[in-house]
């Protein structure tokens, strides 16, 4: 990693270490108008940011394959969670097998792959393959083998919840390690890196504004029977502040505008947003809080990760869209 990238990471760094004092300060205080319940839910939230900084920055030192893997890991792990919170029969047994043990680590694999290697060898570039590889073939390898089983009982609903599983939990969330793998003219290959932490950074940093956002004393939520928690004062401030915050960051990315890094970052807070409500209403139909207890105070890792799955696919299309029209 180049010194920018590296001092970019030792600000988040920074940052990390004072909300973990300011935080363990304010537990001690025995002021009765801090409210516990919040307190903790913050400590929580610091925690896993810390778990998911030390993850990714452990990985980014390493190289590529590292980075690449880790995510593969994260997909995996989000995936099970998924599965898991849904019945399944014995007849989805061998397709999920294929799923989990072919089509997870396929797609990464191709997401790593150097492109100019697959293009010698296979005639077609990285982007191509793993474009394609889970929304064609894998998508219609699962109900071909599910009917294979021979048990129609709830067909279409089996279907669907594996083919929404790895969808989401695996095909989006390779989108970010695939930022790696974007052409960035006149760049070296550290501005990649740079680049994936700055998406990763915007992601965290929009729940985490949409949350204080939807602390105000006024309350608009918009709906209610999903999410209590999402507010309209935290969406739209959440939104707003993440874009002011992103465009502060623009030298941190391949976009030559404060206001093109802005335009970004408002848009990776919607999609976060929607993913992180979408998300919401799979689990109020299951009848359950969170998709795990791995992460302390926040579930499981699909929990943690909603908002990267779904504004990962859309910042990395934006990006190339972008670096198409200004080559």
């Amino acid at each position: 990693m180049d010194p920018t990238t590296l001092g970019l990471m030792g600000g988040v760094l920074a940052l990390l270490i004072t909300a973990t004092v300011v935080v363990q300060a304010l537990r001690r205080r025995a002021a009765g108008d801090l409210n516990p319940a919040l307190l903790d839910t913050v400590r929580v939230r610091v925690r896993a940011w810390w778990l998911l900084f030390a993850g990714l920055a452990g990985a980014f030192l390493i190289g590529k394959i590292a980075t690449v893997v880790l995510f593969g890991l994260i997909a995996f792990w989000a995936l099970r969670e998924f599965i898991t919170l849904t019945p399944t029969r014995l007849g989805d047994h061998r397709t999920l097998f294929w799923v989990f043990f072919l089509c997870t680590p396929l797609q990464f694999l191709l997401v790593g792959l150097d492109s100019a290697w697959l293009q010698a060898h296979l005639g077609a570039s990285s982007y191509a393959l793993y474009s394609i590889a889970i929304p064609v073939y894998a998508l219609l390898l699962i109900p071909a083998t599910i009917a294979l089983s021979g048990d129609p009982k709830r067909f279409l609903e089996r279907t669907a919840k594996i083919q929404a599983g790895l969808l989401v939990c695996v095909y989006c969330l390779s989108y970010a390690p695939a930022l790696l793998s974007l052409e960035l003219p006149g760049k070296e290959a550290g501005h990649n890196v740079r680049l994936l932490f700055f998406f990763v950074l915007v992601v965290q940093l929009s729940d985490a504004l949409q949350y204080a956002w939807a602390q105000l004393p006024s309350k608009h939520v918009i709906v209610p029977s999903i999410n209590p928690s999402k507010t309209w004062e935290g969406l739209l401030g959440g939104a707003a502040s993440t874009a002011l915050l992103g465009a502060v960051l623009w030298w941190a990315t391949p976009f030559r505008s404060m206001w093109v890094t802005g335009g970004m970052s408002l848009v990776v807070a919607l999609m976060g947003f929607a993913g992180s409500l979408t998300m919401s209403a799979v689990k109020r139909d299951r009848g359950v809080k969170d998709y795990g207890t791995l992460v302390e105070g926040h579930g499981g890792v699909l929990d943690r990760i909603d908002s990267l799955c779904f504004a990962a696919p859309v910042f990395f299309h934006l990006t190339q869209l972008y670096l198409l029209y200004t080559a």
